[in-house]
């Protein structure tokens, strides 16, 4: 978030000709105005691929599911694609299990289980027993089909097809 506020407001100073306009500076402008995240940016951003408007709106709303947490505790669910490193918060799902029951953590697997559509991330009430719900999942190429509860290829010209919520 430094890098982003510092880049932008030395942007608009350049441009007021109170700042020399550095090669860093131009890059930041150049990227803004072409609708490409900075290079700036990317390098202590998560990888994306996106434009920047839609980086944006994304960088948004992890700042804001991550300030969530913070303020009101953990969710009952997880937006798992918000996540820099989601190894990590699966390890460490696998990690809490592991302790609580007294297991060793290598003899561990996971185990999924797709939900129904009709359980979204505003309707979970509670956090279940074991685990933990994660939203936030697609796949390329395919689609789920709640009945039969399996995937499909997906129609021509689909691409990111989301995923119910997870267990």
């Amino acid at each position: 978030i430094t890098v982003v506020l510092r880049t932008l407001k030395d942007v608009q100073k350049a441009i007021k000709g109170l700042v020399l306009l550095i090669p860093e500076l131009e890059e930041v402008g150049s990227a803004l105005f072409s609708n490409r995240v900075p290079s700036a940016w990317s390098k202590v951003a998560y990888p994306s691929l996106k434009p920047l408007a839609s980086w944006v709106e994304d960088f948004r709303s992890r700042l804001a599911f991550l300030q969530k947490w913070i303020d009101e505790g953990p969710p009952h669910s997880y937006w798992i694609s918000g996540f820099y490193f989601t190894q990590s918060f699966l390890s460490g799902t696998l990690q809490n299990f592991a302790r609580a029951r007294q297991l060793p953590i290598d003899e561990l697997v996971y185990d999924f289980e797709m939900l129904h559509s009709s359980m979204t991330k505003e309707n979970v009430e509670a956090k279940p027993e074991t685990g933990c719900y994660v939203y936030g999942l697609f796949m390329d190429g395919a689609r789920w089909l709640e009945a039969p509860e399996a995937t499909r290829e997906a129609p021509k010209g689909t691409v990111g097809e989301s995923l119910p919520k997870v267990l």
